[in-house]
């Protein structure tokens, strides 16, 4: 046999080696141990490095977190075990494993952050909104003399505007603008009004028209300056008197644009009836807003991940009414949970669902994992995931993980949830440890 068969022969056998020391579960799960892991504040954690040695487990700051079974945050662990690190204090500290107690073989640095506790949600709430400025919502044609024109079309007033001022003074209500318009309109002169276009201010000028039919001037434009609905409750924070709902932006129901807050309430509501989803038509809950006089909340915020304020205490008819853990997003796992939610009246109630894929995000998003309801009572009464359903909290583990947002138009059945920490983050809570080691 020739050198260079056996040269290959060898490169062969060594390659094969290889392959299979890094296929094997030990060298996979030594390889897929985080170089950086979360844990809440009084929590613990298993690093699964499955190696076949023996070595020093070493923290580098034991006030933050230790080895369990070991207050001084040095030993000789058999790596074919997991090792439990319990965190004691918010702060940053590293885990270091030391083969022969010099030589280094995983890293692992270890954020300690706030434990976190909310009571979970699902009871239906009315939402009502103040917008911040005068949305315009469609054009209005005013007759004069023997044409029907829209002078705020003409002036390039655009659908999904915001008009914040006129004549520079600021407005907050449609019965404001319509008497600043008249007046305008008798004085015989031309308007300065201010709109917020793509978060740019725009001034434009505008006459208005007299309108024979109701016997005003006008510039031609259907204007809202509110809106309402019903929704669902995500959590209550007591520790911070703050609260979450719905998972999902509320946006005009004509020009589709986010309505920027300016205030805004939470009410009680009741579940009238239920619209039953069906492949490519999204079903949906009828509600009324009941006990209006008694305001749950306030609103201060709204944006794509729902909205939230500021609660005094924990709406009354909660499933819960204790607070629970919450999971960070690495946390959350594809497999069983539950959602709590409203179908009939007010009555919460919970359902089985299966996380089937869960989305590893760097960045907050609104669709962080996939789930399919698989309660044969929900899917009798709803045919899945409907409209009104969103903001349903969803546990898994015993911690609240995330809440319903979206639905699959071709199939109800699945859809959309999202990390519940990107929503506390949204509500002023931060889940990063608040101060260093």
């Amino acid at each position: 046999m020739t050198k260079g068969i056996l040269k290959r022969l060898f490169g062969l056998a060594l390659a094969s080696l290889v392959v299979a020391l890094f296929s094997s579960t030990p060298v996979r799960d030594w390889a897929s141990t985080p170089a950086h892991i979360r844990l809440l504040e009084g929590h613990s954690t298993l690093l699964k490095l499955g190696l076949p040695v023996s070595a020093t487990v070493i923290t580098s700051n034991s006030h933050v977190a230790t080895v369990r079974g070991n207050p001084d945050s040095r030993a000789a662990f058999n790596l074919k075990q997991p090792i439990e690190i319990d965190s004691l204090t918010q702060g940053d500290t590293d885990v270091q494993v030391k083969l022969f107690g010099f030589l280094p073989l995983k890293s692992v640095h270890v954020s300690v952050v706030p434990d976190i506790r909310v009571i979970p949600g699902g009871q239906s709430i009315g939402v009502k909104i103040k917008s911040n400025g005068i949305m315009v919502v469609g054009y209005n044609l005013v007759k004069y003399q023997q044409h029907s024109i829209s002078p705020a079309e003409q002036a390039n007033i655009k659908i999904g505007d915001v008009i914040t001022a006129i004549d520079g003074r600021k407005v907050e209500s449609v019965e404001q603008a319509a008497n600043l318009i008249n007046k305008a309109g008798k004085e015989n002169r031309d308007l300065e009004i201010t709109v917020l276009r793509s978060k740019s201010q725009v001034k434009l000028r505008v006459k208005p028209t007299w309108d024979k039919e109701t016997e005003t001037y006008r510039i031609g434009l259907y204007i809202r300056d509110s809106a309402a609905g019903v929704g669902t409750l995500t959590f209550y924070a007591p520790t911070y008197n703050v609260f979450g709902a719905l998972g999902h932006v509320i946006s005009d129901m004509d020009t589709g644009q986010p309505i920027q807050v300016k205030e805004g309430q939470v009410v009680h509501s009741s579940v009238t009836s239920i619209d039953k989803g069906e492949s490519g038509q999204p079903g949906e809950k009828r509600g009324v807003m009941i006990d209006e006089d008694n305001v749950l909340g306030t609103i201060t915020k709204n944006c794509d991940f729902g909205v939230f304020g500021h609660m005094k205490k924990a709406p009354e008819r909660g499933l819960m009414t204790e607070p629970i853990p919450i999971a960070l997003a690495e946390q959350v796992k594809e497999g069983p949970a539950k959602i709590l939610t409203v179908v009939d009246g007010q009555k919460v109630e919970e359902y089985s669902i299966e996380i089937v894929n869960v989305l590893r995000q760097k960045y907050p998003a609104t669709k962080s994992m996939v789930i399919r309801i698989t309660d044969p009572r929900l899917l009798e009464k709803t045919g899945g995931i409907i409209q009104g359903m969103s903001g349903s909290p969803i546990i898994q583990g015993g911690k609240l993980v995330g809440a319903v947002t979206h639905v699959f138009v071709n199939d109800p059945t699945q859809g959309y949830g999202v990390f519940i920490e990107w929503m506390l983050n949204e509500a002023g809570i931060e889940t990063k440890a608040s101060k260093a080691s």
